[in-house]
């Protein structure tokens, strides 16, 4: 398990912590909101009430005093966290359509809205294969920039780069379904042509390139961005790399390598 990636979803109970990485159960809250008096504003722990220790005091040393301490920081480093209040009166409202969930391994909050994680926001590590041409690159990195946001926005995107890529490597561009069996004839591997079907973007059900889907979520994002990626290695990346590595052989060990081709072709 400790390899496995599962992408964080709100429909999961264990999955890859967005904060330590790891594959680890989680703990889902429901959240509730209490209104404020008029003209309050929401509690903020700055570094200066840290420095002068005004959130602390009244509190004794000990493990209550810890657990403030510890509040504190993560509140004035701007993580959201849950805090447990036994004896209010106040009256709650349910916070619809948020929720929070909880790692097991490193206890940090995670923030859903809805189906999207809004919290912790993090730079996307999704990056295009380097030898991908610079217009799919182009593509590809716009997309990484917005699935998280807009995953029906990516996966329209993608979709348009897989049709760009088919045209680079031999396709016509202009019929993916042509396009892709004309692939497999020429080396892509047909669970390749499968997975593409999966994510809708070959067969009867195919989006067209460029235009949206409303079932597109983050998951399909994600395939399409792994299926860019797979597509330009098998078709562009190993091709290129097998002729560097036949390129450097001596001159004499390729004319002979040759030679015994052309004899097996007239054979």
């Amino acid at each position: 398990m400790k390899n496995l990636h599962v992408s964080p979803a709100i429909d999961a109970t264990a999955f890859s912590c967005p904060h330590c990485g790891a594959y680890a159960k989680q703990t889902w809250f429901e959240l509730f909101g209490e209104a404020l008096p008029k003209d309050a504003l929401p509690l903020r722990i700055t570094e200066t009430l840290l420095e002068e220790k005004k959130p602390f005091q009244g509190i004794e040393k000990g493990r209550e005093r810890d657990r403030a301490e510890l509040k504190a920081k993560k509140m004035c480093r701007g993580n959201p966290i849950i805090d447990r209040r036994d004896n209010s009166t106040y009256a709650y409202w349910d916070l619809l359509n948020t929720n929070a969930s909880m790692c097991f391994n490193c206890n940090e909050i995670a923030i859903w809205t809805g189906s999207t994680l809004s919290w912790p926001i993090r730079p996307d590590t999704i990056s295009p294969n380097p030898d991908l041409p610079f217009e799919i690159i182009k593509d590809f990195e716009e997309a990484g920039r917005i699935y998280r946001e807009s995953p029906r926005g990516a996966a329209a995107l993608l979709r348009l780069a897989v049709q760009k890529l088919c045209k680079e490597i031999g396709g016509k561009g202009k019929n993916i379904d042509d396009d892709i069996a004309f692939l497999v004839k020429n080396g892509l591997d047909v669970r390749i042509q499968r997975s593409l079907d999966i994510v809708r973007v070959v067969g009867n059900e195919a989006v067209h390139p460029g235009q949206l889907d409303l079932r597109d979520d983050i998951e399909t994002a994600e395939k399409l961005f792994a299926l860019v990626n797979l597509i330009a290695e098998v078709m562009i990346s190993q091709p290129k790399h097998i002729e560097q590595m036949y390129g450097s052989l001596p001159e004499g060990k390729r004319e002979a390598i040759e030679r015994r081709d052309q004899s097996s072709k007239i054979t």
